[in-house]
């Protein structure tokens, strides 16, 4: 596969080109076990120094792709190569468009029941030659989970987006990682509430500009706050310039 990982900060990040995706997901589905294609922003790579769970998730996730200007920003100061910058839903598009051509498989899992069901229509609407071999709503019982695995395991599909609702989050992979068949796993939050337009995704100039975050601020203005942790970055950053030899 055409990825060159990097190490940025101590957390793996991976270098995927736009015009290499297609062979590096018919390569990821051609792997034994769990593919988890995780997008990281700059807080999870922040989170992921020293939070152990997340930290591990990230080490053995299949590919690491970020989504922050920041960190774009950042590898370019330190030196390194420079990733592409992934915006989380063309990514998603993306490998749905691939997977369409060699009519492959997909399940949906997570949001409210109504959400879901339009998603799926629409989804079944723009990808006509994508199977989807199944759906389960989000905000389940927990004992529920056993039957979903079940489910995901014998539907077999090459890719498994997971959205809201789902226990733990992104952390709902890691933690069922030995329960899962082979295959692509991606967790977002917005991606089946997009799909059913229920949620506006972020436009491409806000992502080129690097303001995506700035509409979770307004919906939650104690996100301000996260600036604290914005100026911990800049100062790791110049120490791992001026003291670390390799980052």
């Amino acid at each position: 596969m055409a990825v060159e990982r990097i190490e940025f900060l101590k957390v793996p990040l991976d270098i995927v080109r736009p015009e290499d995706l297609e062979s590096v997901v018919l390569g990821l589905l051609e792997r034994e076990g769990p593919q988890h294609v995780m997008l990281v922003s700059l807080w999870d790579v922040l989170r992921a120094r020293h939070r152990s769970e997340f930290k591990n998730m990230v080490s053995k996730a299949a590919l690491v792709l970020p989504t922050s200007k920041s960190l774009i920003h950042g590898a370019r100061f330190l030196k390194k190569k420079i990733p592409e910058r992934w915006q989380p839903f063309s990514l998603i598009i993306g490998t749905l468009s691939i997977l369409e051509r060699y009519y492959k498989s997909l399940y949906l899992l997570g949001a409210q029941h109504r959400s879901l069901l339009q998603a799926e229509r629409n989804v079944r609407s723009t990808f006509p030659h994508l199977s989807l071999v199944g759906r389960f709503a989000g905000y389940y019982h927990k004992s529920m989970e056993r039957n979903i695995l079940t489910a995901i395991t014998k539907a077999n599909p090459s890719l498994v987006l997971v959205g809201d609702g789902v226990p733990g989050g992104q952390k709902w992979i890691g933690r069922n990682w030995s329960k899962l068949h082979g295959g692509i796993y991606i967790w977002n939050s917005d991606v089946i509430d997009i799909f059913s337009e229920r949620k506006r995704r972020v436009s491409e100039e806000t992502f080129e500009r690097g303001l995506e975050y700035f509409p979770l601020i307004v919906k939650n203005p104690l996100r301000i706050f996260r600036i604290f942790q914005y100026i911990w970055y800049k100062l790791l950053l110049v120490y791992y310039r001026l003291f670390r030899t390799s980052s």
